[in-house]
């Protein structure tokens, strides 16, 4: 039988995204972001390719990336109150690390599995922080989507993607539970 390390499944049963509009500052300091970006890269990577690589976005970056979505919204012609809300999540961010899937050139490793590692990369930075204490929230956003914003804000070429930003902070308030999904309607155990 094996030894639980019943800390790391305690927390695993309980963790709890925090919102990003309910995080503040003060951050996490250069040496905790390393840290926890050390532990996402410890995520499963079929064929050690490192499909993906962190951009930390710091206030100032935000701000400009901010005015970005606002331009890009309107020369999309997107629903105002949707640019708003995309605006306002770099705008009122103190921090975000933005996880970049960078697909390798490979006979033996499809890109689908290289995109899904670039995911778990995002969960394991976001439970990563909680574990450490800190405030995360995992966000995309049309933003995300629109190669031009991709491109002219963060410099991502046209092989790349944005898996996820994740917001770090202080949480200001504890978010209450919510529901979970209803395990016997989503599995099947396969006997033969």
């Amino acid at each position: 039988m094996p030894t639980p390390n019943q800390s790391a499944m305690d927390f695993l049963l309980t963790r709890r995204s925090r919102p990003a509009k309910t995080l503040s500052s003060p951050v996490p300091d250069d040496a905790t972001i390393t840290m926890l970006l050390t532990a996402a890269a410890r995520t499963p990577d079929h064929g050690k390719l490192e499909p993906w690589r962190f951009l930390v976005l710091r206030k100032p970056a935000l701000t400009r990336l901010a005015a970005l979505v606002t331009d890009r919204g309107t020369a999309l012609e997107i629903e105002p109150d949707k640019i708003t809300k995309a605006h306002d999540q770099y705008a009122n961010a103190d921090l975000a690390v933005a996880v970049i899937s960078s697909p390798r050139p490979s006979e033996k490793i499809p890109q689908i599995e290289q995109v899904y590692s670039a995911g778990a990369v995002c969960l394991a930075l976001l439970n990563a922080a909680l574990a450490a204490g800190w405030g995360a929230n995992w966000l995309s956003g049309w933003p995300s989507h629109d190669r031009d914003f991709i491109r002219e804000g963060l410099g991502l070429s046209d092989q790349e993607s944005i898996a996820g930003l994740i917001h770090l902070g202080t949480e200001t308030n504890t978010p209450p539970e919510r529901p979970r999904p209803d395990l016997n309607a989503i599995t099947t155990w396969v006997e033969t």
